[in-house]
């Protein structure tokens, strides 16, 4: 339940922050936000009674306040942040925030790589099944979006990342899924250990009414719940239409979390027989003279690549790069080496990163720089049968908003050809 927030200040106006300062002000909450930029939010939140202020840095802001939600993008070091728990004051993340507005039974969903896929499939097996179900988190809809939305019987599917997750405080899904855990975001995090922290977070709350559904062989995870095993071996009631080893990894952990809910069999089969894939994941955008462009503009870090190049037979052209995350790149190129990648185009300021790993494994590469050469120069080298994958092991801040913006460019670009 809501307790008594006192004024809140609401730190970032993205999509979670926007639906943040909506939901309080609805509820009658004495709200302020704030973000570095004026956009097009301001308006939309000063009309519905939001003090909006655009300066994001300002320790006055937090003069009244007592509890702070701040956006997954706001790091725990943000000088506000900190200033914050100096005072003593509660930080929430959004995702906590949304939990106690909802009274509906949550399955949660986190991992390094598959989240969006599995987040998207378990949503599929529910809708199979005829049960309500809404898909939210850092899949794209905000958790508190939701809030008055659904009926009572409702779930939801929660994506959530570590950014969300480090922020919680009561937050408790009744189905917890971890799908992998290997180091990402450690820009941020700094340790592999403190992401891995924030991503076991997932599990704290729960109590032996709840189960936490993880990878055959992890080790202890918080919390109580009941423990459910998967693997990518696992029998399933349909082989899932996705391709990929990883997408059946990923499609045994959404077996796992259905069958949790108590959904049927059959049903499972449906969604797992049906279900396509999420747009930039390995998504086919359009064959020209005998080459597959694929998008893959969701593999921010070295792993989903490696699953991408995985997914392909040899001979794959890859576009690789975007800004740095702190992540190596020395097992990207072993498997660009052991899975026969005819050549990799590089872009972004991680390339020469990317160039000295290729080059000690002996791939060959072109510097490409940038989105628009790189698909040039894969489309003038490939032969028919030819796949041109866009799975750039890294995130997009350096050249783009976000990986979706990515992604959408490398479409018009193929369809351009």
């Amino acid at each position: 339940m809501l307790p008594d927030l006192g004024r809140v200040l609401v730190i970032g106006l993205a999509r979670s922050g926007e639906a943040v300062a909506l939901a309080l002000a609805e509820r009658g909450v004495d709200v302020r936000a704030a973000d570095r930029v004026e956009t097009a939010v301001v308006g939309r939140l000063r009309q519905a009674g939001v003090e909006v202020v655009v300066r994001a840095d300002d320790p006055a802001l937090l003069d009244g306040v007592q509890t702070i939600v701040k956006s997954p993008g706001v790091p725990r070091e943000a000088p506000l942040v900190e200033e914050a728990r100096r005072r003593g004051l509660t930080v929430w993340s959004e995702i906590e925030l949304g939990s106690r507005l909802l009274a509906n039974r949550v399955a949660g969903v986190t991992g390094t790589n598959g989240k969006t896929t599995t987040s998207e499939l378990l949503g599929a097996m529910f809708r199979a099944a005829d049960r309500d179900v809404a898909v939210a988190g850092n899949v794209g809809r905000p958790l508190t979006a939701l809030a008055g939305t659904l009926p009572e019987a409702a779930w939801v599917v929660c994506e959530l990342s570590s950014f969300q997750l480090e922020d919680i405080e009561a937050f408790r899904p009744h189905i917890a899924v971890l799908l992998n855990l290997t180091p990402d975001h450690l820009d941020r995090h700094g340790t592999f250990e403190a992401y891995a922290a924030a991503k076991l977070r997932i599990f704290e709350n729960q109590t032996e009414d709840d189960v936490a559904v993880v990878p055959t062989g992890f080790g202890p995870v918080p919390g109580a719940a009941r423990r459910v095993e998967f693997a990518a071996d696992d029998a399933l009631p349909a082989d899932p239409a996705i391709p990929g080893s990883h997408n059946r990894e990923n499609a045994a952990a959404a077996t796992a979390a259905a069958r949790a809910a108590g959904i049927e069999e059959a049903a499972i089969a449906e969604a797992l027989r049906s279900f396509g894939g999420v747009e930039h994941r390995l998504e086919l955008v359009r064959q020209v003279r005998g080459v597959r462009f694929v998008n893959d503009s969701k593999a921010t870090n070295p792993e989903a690549a490696e699953r991408g190049l995985g997914a392909y037979p040899p001979g794959l052209r890859v576009v690789l790069g975007g800004s740095r995350k702190g992540s190596s790149f020395a097992s990207l190129a072993r498997a660009a080496r052991e899975r026969g990648v005819a050549r990799a185009y590089l872009i972004g300021e991680s390339a020469d990163e990317l160039a000295e790993a290729l080059g000690r494994e002996g791939v060959a590469f072109t510097y490409s720089l940038d989105l628009e050469r790189a698909v040039g120069d894969a489309a003038a080298d490939a032969e028919p049968g030819d796949v041109v994958l866009l799975s750039p092991a890294c995130a997009s801040y350096d050249q783009f908003e976000n990986f979706e913006e990515r992604g959408e460019q490398f479409k018009r670009l193929v369809e351009a050809l």
